[in-house]
């Protein structure tokens, strides 16, 4: 265990590694002067002499991004000649058009992402990996048809027009409860999770058809295997089977689908986000893209990307909890 955590602990590193140089290459090093962009129109040549260098775009591309990695983990200052803007560690950059740190812009939405991707992943779960067993031990009956019907309407709906049926439906028609607006959950618990209702279930009916789907082909293959033949065979009821066997390997692939859903999620659910009018990862994503924010798109982006690559790294560990086939050696 100890070996396969420092292996998965160096492997995860590396992809970071690698991932901060292309979405900072992407950015920086691509034909355009991220100065000009930052400078905005109107800039003449000595303001924009002094932008730059305060970027530290007069640099070799190489030395930015070592000054990048740097700024990770002692800080760094951008100076202008006149003026120090200094950013603490660990510092993905700052944002001249807000006046603010990246890190601090994004750790001040954060709470948005976790709460809705805690409720909505448990939700989730529930419905796609209790719709998928139920489907395949009613393989070929009325129930499995219907089931399957709901789970394909299930996946074809976008996510936005789900949100925006329940708010009409729920808030507007019904009157059941008022227009969601986030509460953190340190101000009023209660309060926070009758605003986040709505938006959990609108992310988790859409996703649990996926999981719905990959959860009855999968738990269908493991049980035409030939360990589920021999336990038929010793005499073991059809409910212990399944549920003591079967399911366990079953649910290995829904545990990569898992780790990729919440680590997206975790980054940013722009559409959902949206249409609840929550100020989220998500929403700072775009309106930066649209301000042509770049220290925040590049910081947002890497910061995304880090959940998805710790999400994988959680869901291996899993893999050896939920089948007792896969070794962590």
């Amino acid at each position: 265990m100890i070996r396969f955590l420092l292996r998965r602990t160096v492997s995860t590193a590396a992809v970071l590694l690698v991932m901060s140089a292309v979405v900072y290459l992407v950015f920086y090093a691509a034909p355009h002067d991220p100065a000009v962009l930052v400078c905005g129109k109107g800039c003449d040549g000595t303001r924009l002499a002094v932008v730059r260098h305060k970027l530290g775009t007069d640099l070799p591309v190489w030395e930015q991004y070592g000054d990048f990695l740097r700024g990770l983990v002692a800080g760094r200052s951008f100076d202008s000649g006149t003026d120090v803007t200094q950013c603490a560690a660990p510092c993905l950059g700052y944002s001249f058009q807000t006046d603010q740190p990246v890190l601090q812009m994004i750790i001040q939405r954060i709470p948005v992402d976790f709460s809705l991707t805690l409720g909505a992943m448990v939700i989730w779960l529930l419905l796609g990996v209790g719709t998928g067993l139920l489907s395949a031990l009613r393989r070929g009956r009325l129930a499995e048809r219907a089931l399957t019907t709901l789970t394909l309407a299930g996946m074809a709906t976008p996510v936005f027009l789900v949100g925006l049926l329940m708010l009409m439906l729920f808030c507007a028609s019904l009157q059941w409860m008022p227009f969601p607006t986030y509460t953190a959950f340190t101000d009023d618990p209660a309060q926070w999770a009758a605003n986040l209702v709505l938006p959990w279930f609108s992310l988790a009916l859409v996703i649990s058809a996926a999981y719905a789907r990959m959860t009855r082909s999968s738990l269908l293959e493991t049980l035409a295997e030939d360990h589920i033949r021999t336990n038929r065979a010793y005499g073991l009821s059809e409910r212990r089977i399944v549920l003591g066997h079967a399911l366990r390997g079953a649910l290995v692939p829904v545990l990569t689908m898992l780790a990729i859903d919440v680590g997206q999620i975790l980054g940013g659910a722009m559409l959902t986000e949206s249409v609840f009018g929550f100020d989220g990862l998500g929403r700072l994503l775009v309106n930066s893209v649209n301000q042509i924010d770049l220290p925040v798109v590049v910081g947002a982006t890497l910061f995304a990307g880090f959940f998805v690559v710790i999400a994988n790294a959680v869901a291996d560990l899993l893999y050896a909890l939920a089948d007792p086939r896969v070794s962590l050696a």
